[in-house]
């Protein structure tokens, strides 16, 4: 099967860093690149990625897409989409069937979180697929520590499922399963539970030694798995989006969304059915 990424850019400093990360990925597990931009009607959303307003022109969005595709080592294409951002997104999901939506994150942690909207957000709600976000200060090399952050509940990865153990395969990377609880006893069974339910998707077979597990006790879950991606032993965080983290009004109040916003190194976001 072969892999791409579809890479959203603004030509802004975010978006080039996750087009490197994403350039770096690519190479490690054998994927193309498309690369997207959007021309906004009402978003690109600079809002969402970098709180500055595209008015580049056509001419312009050219040459800098041809400067950016020479640059990158991995097979490129790039296209120019027109219109919010999620429903041009959505329509590239559809065209290329990418195992990746990646896109990068400015700072936003001198706001608070109800006042910072993400494309993020509105990519999930349109168009739920696994996303890769990038934030400014993250290294651009291959992960190979990831951080499987996990509740304690059942979940289906559904249509997503081949893809991501596809990519799991592909990249080098260990993966470490964090269950975060209230209390010892919570921790702890937590992640009993929390490793069964990956176990029973199949993303990851062929492990025979088990997965490695960390069982932390925090007040708050995003709080923990924060805590934990500080340490610098990780490379990226993955996180299960249950239906209910995106598509309410309130997402800002989700463990997906606080960590989205504030961690140190990249978030794989899996969408569950």
């Amino acid at each position: 099967m072969a892999l791409s990424l579809l890479v959203l850019t603004d030509f802004f400093q975010p978006a080039d860093h996750a087009l490197a990360y994403a350039d770096a990925l690519a190479g490690a597990i054998g994927a193309q690149l498309v690369l997207l931009h959007v021309r906004r009607d009402a978003v690109l959303d600079p809002e969402y990625l970098t709180g500055r307003v595209d008015n580049l022109s056509q001419e312009a969005i050219d040459l800098a897409l041809a400067s950016l595709t020479r640059d990158v080592t991995a097979p490129t294409v790039a296209e120019v989409g027109h219109g919010r951002v999620a429903e041009v997104v959505a329509a590239a999901l559809a065209r290329h069937q990418p195992a990746l939506v990646v896109l990068g994150h400015r700072n936003t942690d001198g706001m608070a979180d109800e006042l910072v909207s993400t494309a993020a957000l509105n990519i999930l709600r349109t168009a739920p697929q696994p996303m890769l976000v990038v934030p400014v200060g993250a290294a651009s090399t291959v992960p190979r520590r990831l951080l499987l952050a996990l509740d304690a509940e059942p979940f289906s990865l559904g249509g997503h499922t081949g893809l991501v153990r596809h990519l799991f395969d592909a990249l080098p990377a260990e993966l470490t399963v964090l269950h975060v609880g209230a209390d010892r006893d919570e921790a702890t069974t937590g992640t009993a539970a929390a490793v069964e339910a990956i176990e029973r998707t199949g993303l990851v077979l062929d492990l025979s030694g088990g997965l490695p597990t960390r069982s932390l006790v925090h007040a708050t879950p995003a709080g923990g798995i924060l805590e934990v991606a500080a340490t610098g032993e990780f490379d990226a965080v993955v996180l299960v989006a249950r239906p209910r983290s995106f598509l309410g009004e309130l997402f800002h109040r989700s463990v997906t969304a606080h960590v989205l916003l504030h961690s140190p190194i990249p978030v794989l976001v899996l969408p569950a059915e």
